[in-house]
């Protein structure tokens, strides 16, 4: 039997604590919080995102840094077995829209319960209220923690601390000092899943308009890197919303100066299409002003501002509209442009990119390849992905291959 010590008790760390426990390790968490998983309560506005129902292979393609590294993991505990995983310990989930998985209660503290069910069952203990000070080694071999309240020995340290987004979470990047104080580097750090502030103003006028079944186009330097369709959301800052969150993912190492979002407002239709139907629109409603004519195709609030960038007037009749006019328009419905000014910062980002180098640590295992002993899980390492559950998944990957590698 080895001591191991996990720090942190969110989905990582309360995962291979379990795991850890599994193969008759004797464990203890130390959390700083006062409870379990408190960044769980957050995700996905409290209900939790568990998983994405999909392959190996295509939860890969949606890992935005080091899918390559994970590839072991997502395969030894890939999403299916995440299901099964919650739903043997009495957690009922069920599939939304999206291929997403959360609990059928809607409740993302069932997550937690769920998995300090499963750590108490096995005997693990829970020292809350303690804050790890420092991890010790000796001959590059760890040897313990120190805390608020002591020193401790251990065989194996399990560091599962998150990132810095949402600080007020506890989340305030103590994974980093300890990896960085043993030789360990770390990658840096950017807000992920986060909202975009935009240039300009025209975006305060369409504060508060939601869209939905649309395309956001992401291009540097003209080059397309990725298209997303979903939902989104105008702001008082600029955008955000699940393909907007998914986006800054994608860019947020990027120099953001040479990146453009083009927005598709009616993706469902071919540009052949679109144009049909604006010619039908038109002729129905030919003695109208364009303004009143578009309201059955864009969100009214909208309008004006298409409108603008298309160079027509709101109170322009409908049969005074030039073929080069309908052009305009209906290349500003299809390309609606979007210029990033900057992330939003790290209290509102739902994860941290950047972390400890991947490079440093056995993909397999999680475990340090210059500390014996030492292993990092989840939002600590450099690696993140798009929106939809992903994050957790690898989170709980990670924390089972950390876990269940402990061995007597």
């Amino acid at each position: 039997m080895q001591n191991v010590a996990v720090i942190g008790a969110g989905a990582s760390g309360l995962v291979a604590a379990y795991f850890a426990a599994l193969n008759n390790n004797r464990v203890t968490v130390f959390e700083k919080n006062e409870k379990s998983g408190k960044k769980i309560y957050i995700t996905g506005k409290g209900r939790c995102n568990v998983t994405h129902n999909c392959s190996p292979e295509e939860f890969l393609n949606n890992v935005v840094n080091n899918p390559k590294f994970l590839t072991g993991a997502i395969y030894a505990f890939s999403p299916e077995r995440c299901v099964q995983f919650f739903e043997n310990g009495g957690l009922a989930l069920k599939e939304e829209r999206g291929a997403r998985y959360f609990p059928v209660s809607d409740k993302a503290s069932d997550v937690t319960k769920c998995l300090e069910k499963y750590c108490k069952s096995l005997g693990v203990s829970f020292n809350f209220c303690e804050q790890v000070e420092e991890i010790t080694v000796l001959h590059s071999t760890v040897s313990g923690i120190i805390t608020n309240k002591g020193t401790y020995s251990f065989d194996k340290v399990i560091v599962c601390t998150g990132g810095i987004s949402y600080p007020s979470t506890g989340s305030t990047g103590d994974g980093y000092k300890f990896a960085e104080s043993v030789g360990h580097s770390v990658k840096d750090l950017k807000p992920a899943l986060c909202g975009l502030n935009l240039k300009g103003n025209y975006y305060k006028t369409l504060q508060g308009l939601g869209l939905k079944n649309v395309k956001l186009s992401v291009f540097n330097e003209n080059k397309l890197l990725n298209e997303f369709f979903g939902e989104m959301l105008f702001t008082h800052f600029g955008v955000s919303g699940p393909i907007v969150l998914s986006a800054s993912s994608l860019i947020n190492r990027l120099d953001l100066n040479k990146i453009k979002l083009v927005l598709d407002l009616k993706p469902a239709l071919s540009v052949e299409q679109l144009d049909k139907r604006i010619l039908r629109d038109f002729e129905q409603y030919k003695n109208k002003s364009i303004y009143n004519c578009l309201k059955e195709l864009l969100p009214v609030a909208i309008i004006e501002e298409v409108l603008n960038r298309s160079n027509i007037l709101p109170d322009m009749q409908v049969n005074s509209i030039t073929r080069i006019q309908r052009q305009s328009l209906l290349t500003t419905i299809k390309n609606f442009d979007m210029i990033v000014a900057s992330l939003r910062d790290f209290s509102e980002a739902i994860v941290t990119s950047g972390g400890v180098n991947v490079k440093e640590i056995n993909p397999k295992t999680m475990e340090s390849k210059i500390i014996k002993g030492l292993y990092f899980c989840g939002e600590v390492l450099d690696l993140d992905a798009f929106t939809g559950g992903f994050n957790l998944q690898i989170a709980v990957s990670t924390g089972y291959a950390a876990g269940s590698s402990i061995k007597n």
